[in-house]
């Protein structure tokens, strides 16, 4: 069996391969790494939502019979990344540079690094004999920065069976985080009637309907108590368009509202609450729906996760959410809603900026992570510092 690359190595790869989405084009970057994780003894299956929007399920057998095992350790990521940006960058945005102990690219943060991290992992414990008594299963996902589209057509295609515990790789600074809110983003439409701008008694102004709405939502209240640790629903009106020239009466326009929900909101209701609310002159569509996630810190797994990171980190670890959405929208409740936490290598404020870079010394420590949660996870643990060394070299 050839020697496991390194995480880093794998990292600088994977950013040199362009995922921008739009359009995507993950299929390279899965079957690259597919390629890598069959070759160590992993169980590789590829899935498409669209063309060339690939999506990886890979599984590593633990050891011993069916029975004997209990449910697997999930790790999730994405290898899809958002547009460069109107601003120039100072490096090459997929040149993979190393400049002071900072790893430079578009998705070097978010979260191609993370995506790294776990697949080194992964492919250093199935070179082992000894694999313990749970699978690891990493699911890698294409367009998560649209809305998850990859790991929905995951869940619905039932890819993904049931997981003890899931880790999606984010950029935390290799914090354990416990949650996020939910996203639904929506177009709100209105209809009037065109006429002549000299006659405007003669036409529907659509564009004073969709005003009227707006108006309406800056003081809309969800009635829901805040969340103990993601805090309070918001709604914002980011855009609004209508009309066709200037001398005319416009009979559309519309508006999109980006609604972070908490992880107890029905999308639905939310919905069918604002249609109420609008009346009959908004007609509203769903651009973007991917629920929240919470796992409280009392759960015992989230409090191994914690022990084994105050030791990685050097400090006490406190809950704390996320404000991005995640895989984990769609990936814990495909899974059977288990213990998830995010953790990953990375600043959350360097995700989507100019000039992204991630610390060398996050992945080398996300290795770390990685491979102790696995192996206490599947019953062959070895202390946090007895792990991969620097770079996650094995």
């Amino acid at each position: 069996m050839p020697p496991v690359p390194s995480a880093l190595d794998v990292a600088r790869d994977l950013i040199r391969m362009d995922t921008r989405n739009p359009p995507g084009r993950e299929v390279e970057c899965a079957h690259y790494l597919g390629g890598l994780l069959a070759g160590a003894g992993l169980e590789v299956s590829y899935y498409e939502f669209a063309p060339d929007r690939t999506s990886l399920v890979a599984v590593l057998r633990g050891g011993g019979g069916e029975a004997e095992r209990k449910k697997p350790l999930c790790f999730g990521g994405h290898i899809d990344v958002v547009p460069l940006g109107a601003k120039e960058w100072s490096v090459d945005p997929f040149g993979a540079e190393i400049v002071d102990g900072r790893l430079y690219g578009r998705g070097s943060t978010d979260m191609k690094s993370g995506v790294a991290a776990f697949v080194h992992v992964a492919m250093k414990l199935a070179a082992e004999a000894a694999r313990g008594t749970a699978d690891i299963v990493l699911a890698i996902c294409a367009g998560e920065e649209t809305g998850c589209e990859g790991s929905s057509h995951l869940g619905k295609t039932g890819a993904l069976g049931e997981a003890g515990a899931i880790i999606v790789a984010e950029p935390t600074a290799n914090y354990p985080v416990l949650g996020h809110k939910g996203a639904l983003w929506l177009e709100v439409e209105s209809e009037g009637v065109t006429a002549h701008g000299s006659m405007p008694e003669r036409g529907v102004n659509a564009i004073y309907r969709a005003a009227r709405a707006v108006t309406k939502l800056e003081d809309f209240d969800f009635n829901v108590k805040p969340h103990e640790l993601l805090g309070r629903s918001t709604l914002n009106v980011g855009t609004m368009e209508g009309g066709q020239n200037l001398n005319s009466v416009p009979d559309r326009a519309a508006f999109t509202v980006d609604i972070r929900t908490l992880p107890e909101q029905d999308h639905g209701e939310i919905v069918s609450g604002l249609q109420g609310y609008l009346g009959e002159e908004s007609r509203i569509a769903r651009i973007v729906d991917v629920g929240g996630v919470h796992t409280p810190h009392t759960d015992p797994w989230i409090r191994q996760v914690y022990a084994a990171m105050e030791q990685i980190l050097g400090e006490e670890i406190e809950p704390r959410g996320a404000p991005y959405f995640t895989d984990a929208s769609a990936l814990t409740p495909a899974c059977g809603r288990p213990p998830t936490v995010i953790l990953g290598p990375g600043e959350m404020q360097m995700a989507h900026q100019t000039d992204e870079y991630c610390p060398v010394a996050h992945i080398a420590q996300a290795v770390e992570a990685y491979e102790t949660l696995a192996r206490q996870w599947c019953g062959s643990a070895k202390g946090p510092r007895e792990t991969a060394g620097p770079g996650g070299r094995s």
